[in-house]
């Protein structure tokens, strides 16, 4: 890569960067600020411990980390409610985040809201970025540059638009369909490899869209089984489409191992085609369709995995209750999360020969004798 595109990118990692780091340390709504802390001591005797989990007043005081109120030392009942999912118990020396009032300069009420695990995150997407740049050079550090975009479209417009009340399946098929080019031509470049790949991935998202129209009806998905769905209408969202959120979750999930193939697909014919010039179109198309079902056989397995693993206590629950399969599979959360898993298997199936029909063509002699023919020597030299 030329020196200057090299620059462009390290100047708009950084800015992205910033933007992100920037928005992080804002004060939230309704004059509640966040600030750093670290723990002193606490006093354990107020609570209950009736089971695995206690429960009831724990009196903690800290050590404010964060200025104008630095060194400045806090005493707060940090109310512990019995769930683990929520609570946030302190021992001395722990790094908390308060969320604070202030009145004419002086702390007026403080709670604890969550232990401060940046440091840690800090280490692994650290090591993250060094293992990624380390082993794929150049490709790595375009392949982060398109991570930190993601991050940055998927909260800024997907989740802002969603919230903002735009209409969730043309919004979330709008930014995969960004979110597509970005990630596939930062890596692959404006080359035959990339557009195959990036071709493929979006006609494979389209049929997936229709699947999920029409499966999500039949099955009478509602999409309250996403986490916190609830609690988020009843936050003041009551006009959001849960069930459309829901479907553009699925296809948002699903894009993510349809790239992933496609470019599996795309490359392979690619490093075909360089070590073979005079091989055939159809000869080219059939080693590609060979190489997407090696891979689509993996990766039908890694998507189930992949969505057991997130809800694996539900299903140690349903063994403890000894539950027959048949009621198990028709519980709206695990048929929505079998929903999930075969719709994104289904993209796979498509996804792969769709990208080796379109890679077979432009890779092979014959797209380059079509394009000879036509006035379009610049197109050409860009593909």
């Amino acid at each position: 890569m030329k020196r200057r595109h090299m620059i462009a990118l390290l100047l708009a990692f950084c800015f992205i960067a910033a933007y992100m780091l920037g928005t992080a340390h804002a004060a939230s709504t309704n004059d509640i600020t966040e600030i750093h802390a670290t723990v002193v001591s606490t006093d354990d005797s107020g609570l209950i411990h009736t089971g695995v989990i206690p429960y009831g007043p724990q009196q903690v005081t800290v050590r404010v980390t964060t200025k104008p109120f630095e060194d400045q030392r806090i005493e707060i009942n940090n109310h512990l409610l019995g769930k683990a999912d929520i609570d946030t118990p302190c021992e001395i020396g722990d790094k908390v985040i308060l969320g604070i009032q202030v009145q004419d300069n002086n702390i007026v009420n403080a709670r604890i809201l969550e232990h401060d695990r940046g440091s840690g995150l800090i280490i692994m997407s650290a090591l993250f970025v060094v293992l990624l740049i380390g082993y794929a050079g150049m490709i790595g550090f375009r392949a982060l540059l398109s991570f930190i975009v993601s991050v940055f479209v998927i909260w800024e417009v997907l989740i802002a638009g969603l919230l903002s009340g735009k209409d969730p399946l043309i919004l979330t098929s709008v930014v995969i369909f960004m979110l597509s080019a970005v990630i596939i031509f930062s890596v692959a470049g404006l080359s035959k490899k990339g557009v195959s790949a990036f071709l493929g991935t979006s006609f494979g998202l389209g049929f997936t869209l229709i699947l999920t129209l029409v499966f999500g009806n039949t099955l009478k998905i509602n999409g309250m089984t996403l986490p916190f769905s609830e609690t988020l209408l009843f936050s003041g969202n009551l006009s959001l489409n849960m069930r459309e959120i829901f479907y553009g979750a699925v296809l948002l999930g699903a894009s993510g191992a349809a790239m992933d193939i496609a470019m599996d697909v795309a490359a392979s014919m690619e490093e075909i085609k360089a070590k073979r010039p005079d091989i055939s179109m159809q000869e080219l198309i059939y080693s590609g369709i060979r190489i997407g079902r090696h891979v689509i056989g993996t990766m039908a397995t890694t998507l189930l995995l992949a969505y057991s693993g997130g809800f694996i206590t539900l299903l140690m629950l349903f063994m403890t209750k000894d539950a027959r399969f048949l009621r198990v599979v028709n519980l709206k959360i695990v048929a929505s999360e079998i929903m999930r898993i075969l719709i994104g298997s289904i993209n796979l199936i498509l996804v792969a020969p769709l990208t080796a029909l379109i890679a077979g063509w432009l890779l092979s002699n014959v797209f380059e004798r079509e394009l000879a023919l036509k006035p379009m020597g610049i197109l050409k030299r860009n593909l």
